[in-house]
């Protein structure tokens, strides 16, 4: 896989064998596409919560919220969360794409199906996808700031220099950067 945009793109060899060249590859069950953006996991991601939607739909034939909410969390969110640190949406496009599964099951409850979307999600006491993306990243900057992950801080985030944190010596300095792709790394 070539990544960059200035890629030499060289053909490697080995053991006199020239090796495949690919523009997308899985690896732990997340795919990577060689422009490095989200969009072909979150299709992914979708279409495998989708099919597990829709086995719910097709086999449950009593309805309830309590009922579907468990088998919504155990079987179609993991599909929409595998993972998510290394590959979270930032274009609006793949966010809106994950976040209409949820929408999806939140219509399949009796007696939810006309409310608004912010409603129903308030009703069953679920929070949006984004705000748990958000979530799980702020939770994964905390241990690693507090020393409780194998990962270092220091390899992903500076601490700010400046003076005006008003004594608060946590703050994280913001990278200057120009492509998308480092400006929404999880850091």
């Amino acid at each position: 896989m070539h990544l960059g945009a200035r890629n030499a793109q060289h053909t490697y060899v080995m053991e006199s064998q020239p090796l495949e060249v690919v523009t997308e590859e899985k690896d732990l069950g997340v795919t990577v596409c060689n422009n490095l953006k989200p969009a072909r996991q979150c299709q992914l991601a979708y279409a495998k919560a989708s099919k597990a939607l829709g086995l719910i739909s097709r086999t449950i034939s009593f309805k309830s919220a309590s009922v579907l909410l468990k088998l919504y969390k155990s079987l179609v969110r993991p599909h929409l969360e595998y993972c998510v640190s290394a590959w979270s949406p930032y274009y609006e496009k793949d966010k809106f794409l994950l976040e209409r599964i949820q929408h999806r099951f939140t219509r399949m409850i009796p007696g939810l199906k006309k409310l608004p979307y912010k409603e129903r999600i308030q009703q069953l006491g679920l929070w949006t996808l984004e705000e748990r993306r958000n979530r799980a990243d702020l939770l994964q900057v905390f241990q690693m700031y507090k020393g409780l992950s194998s990962a270092k801080f220091s390899d992903f985030y500076t601490l700010s220099t400046s003076l005006t944190t008003r004594r608060h010596t946590a703050k994280i300095a913001k990278c200057r950067c120009h492509l998308d792709i480092r400006r929404f790394f999880c850091s």
